[in-house]
């Protein structure tokens, strides 16, 4: 976790907190002045009040940097991230050849030849990780390394996605997206990337079932074999490696359709995630946003018991396939054991009583879903409270102010340019401080894949009202615990319907906060409006991410105001196979600002750099 000195953001900011809340209230911020007015009850934890102070905000830092719920048992210990051709030695050599310089991708030479899905890397070759090293650091953000029985192991934190290093000062820009970070590409290299099926366009892994796969006793005891594990990791790898730098696939809706990884610049842009799915619970939905993150995206052990329902899967097919090719042998399943998958994972489950390794802890409607956990789970270490953790990186995120862009723009044309955006409409939607009306808007209006909205559709078959502990409840929870309903004072049916594409909705997209755009390019719900520094080369992912070119944040910008360089973006796009398969194209919100429309270069080009100056502060 770096010292204050080490960070671009504004430190006294994140020291105050937010001057505006004392305390959340299912959402609704209460100011110190109106806490003063209140009765200890009305702001106790049976009322689902939560205290914002800096005890909170430092715990949230300290979460966001440090924190990875034991998924470095799943990481590594199953999925092998470290077996493949990327290891501890090589990351620990490349980050002490930068001498201290720090970088925002680093290069890892590899010590042999390997083939991956259909792409052959010889040895001495070097391969773009993405990882961010800070200056006079010697190992990557957010990637903590443990050892456990001699055996190295690496979890991911919130830290590794969502804090970048910014090239110009050697300074790390907490909150901004890691565009870097080839995250499939690193699980491709793992040596078992099959356990990331889910995340993967493989709706009938029946196919991948040959006459010499190895038997199983499903959950009914009849008999049935697993997947070919060789060729299902060779189809998945496939697919991993297709993931632009910065792309992740978050749901678990097997359909490979990942998304830009998002911002943590949150205060006031909720509901949170593309979908607004986080809408509800502490935080406005925060919270919950947070916690999938980790109790979904980082542990695919995690779904195993509502596989049936989400996958059409039974669950000891699922485990199986999951675990029989596990990295570390402790966890490698043996169908020739005669055990059952589910009884195998039992003895070694290093979380016992979960159906995931993570630190997990069942919410009172488990196994159905809900509103505050899509897959009825939270993650909560031993010895905090339930959702402690989750609710202070809440917390924390909402202090992040972007650092203001290294731009020469004067004032007269940010104020031109915030002429323009109200003149072309954008406050329409992108309204008030935090430039977000804060609804959810269906996908036919935004002209964006409805792919990427209706990915929780599966919840409606396990749909629960929303019931959450207390916030004061200990973790391990105890058998006699105040169990609380989650309001919906924030939120309307048609928001839960919009946000999870229930009752046959094609699912929508939030508006989209615009503080710290800057540090988000590209742009857009897939992430495919993508422009380079040369905007009449560098386009789309195939002429940006996928050479190695940054997406720069003028140009970018530029095309989602301009719709003749969107339409070459689009193209672009289209011209590849991977991204059509990947659904992402770069089209929808088209609300053009160009000569088209009657306004003149100048003025758009006051607009583009008005939005990149956009930091969420009251102005």
């Amino acid at each position: 976790m770096p010292s204050f000195n080490k960070v671009a953001n504004d430190e006294e900011i994140y020291h105050k907190g937010r001057k505006e809340q004392a305390y959340d209230q299912w959402g609704e911020a209460i100011s110190k002045k109106d806490a003063a007015t209140m009765t200890e009850g009305q702001l106790s934890s049976q009322h689902g009040t939560i205290k914002v102070d800096q005890d909170l905000l430092d715990l949230g830092r300290e979460v966001f940097y440090k924190e990875t719920f034991g998924n470095e048992v799943f990481l590594t210990d199953i999925l092998g991230i470290l077996d493949g051709p990327v290891s501890v030695w090589n990351i620990t050599k490349a980050s002490l050849a930068l001498k201290g310089q720090g970088t925002n991708n680093l290069q890892i030479t590899l010590a042999e030849t390997v083939k991956i899905g259909d792409e052959t890397f010889e040895k001495g070759s070097t391969i773009d990780t993405g990882l961010a090293v800070p200056k006079g650091a010697v190992m990557p953000l957010g990637m903590p390394l443990t050892v456990d029985n001699g055996r190295v192991k690496a979890g991911i934190t919130c830290a590794a996605c969502h804090a970048r290093v910014d090239e110009r000062s050697g300074k790390i820009v907490e909150g901004a997206t890691n565009t870097n970070l080839n995250v499939g590409l690193l699980m491709a290299l793992a040596s078992n990337s099959a356990a990331y099926f889910t995340h993967t366009e493989k709706k009938n892994i029946e196919e991948f079932v040959q006459a010499s796969s190895p038997k199983i006793k499903t959950s009914d005891n009849k008999t049935a074999r697993l997947p070919d594990i060789e060729n299902l990791e060779q189809e998945v790898d496939k697919i991993l490696m297709s993931w632009p730098r910065g792309f992740f696939d978050a749901t678990v809706d097997l359909e490979s359709n990942p998304t830009q990884v998002g911002d943590s610049f949150t205060f006031g842009d909720h509901p949170y995630s593309w979908s607004g799915m986080g809408m509800a619970g502490p935080f406005n939905g925060l919270t919950t946003l947070s916690n999938n993150v980790h109790a979904q995206g980082a542990d695919a052990l995690a779904q195993s018991a509502i596989s049936k329902e989400m996958f059409e899967m039974d669950e000891e097919i699922y485990i199986g396939t999951i675990l029989q090719n596990a990295a570390n042998e402790k966890f490698r399943y043996d169908p020739s054991s005669h055990d059952k998958p589910s009884t195998f994972f039992d003895r070694v489950d290093p979380n016992p009583g979960t159906p995931g390794v993570n630190e997990l802890v069942k919410l009172p409607t488990f196994p159905r879903v809900t509103l505050a956990a899509p897959d009825g789970l939270i993650v909560s270490s031993p010895g905090y409270k339930a959702n402690e953790q989750n609710n202070a990186v809440s917390a924390y995120q909402n202090t992040l102010v972007p650092p203001k862009p290294d731009r020469a723009v004067s004032d007269a044309v940010i104020k031109q340019g915030r002429g323009v955006f109200k003149r072309a409409g954008c406050a329409s939607c992108h309204a008030g401080r935090f430039k977000t009306n804060n609804k959810i808007i269906p996908s036919i209006y935004i002209g964006t894949s409805s792919s990427r909205a209706k990915a929780l559709a599966a919840t409606e078959n396990i749909w629960d009202k929303a019931s959450i502990y207390a916030p004061n409840t200990p973790v391990p929870i105890p058998k006699e615990t105040i169990r609380l309903q989650i309001p919906s004072n924030n939120f309307s049916k048609k928001d839960v319907e919009l946000g999870f594409a229930h009752h046959g909705s094609d699912g929508g997209y939030k508006v989209k906060g615009l503080a710290g755009v800057y540090w988000q390019a590209p742009y857009l719900h897939d992430g495919g409006v993508a422009v380079g520094p040369d905007e009449d080369k560098d386009i789309g992912i195939p002429g940006t991410l996928n050479k190695g070119i940054n997406a720069d944040p003028y140009t970018s910008m530029k095309a989602m105001v301009n719709e003749s360089l969107r339409m070459k973006v689009i193209e672009a796009n289209q011209s590849s196979e991977e991204l059509r398969n990947l659904d992402i194209n770069g089209e929808g919100h088209s609300y053009w600002v160009d000569e088209k429309r009657g306004f003149t270069s100048e003025e758009q080009h006051a607009l583009i750099e008005y939005v990149l100056q956009i930091d969420g502060e009251k102005k």
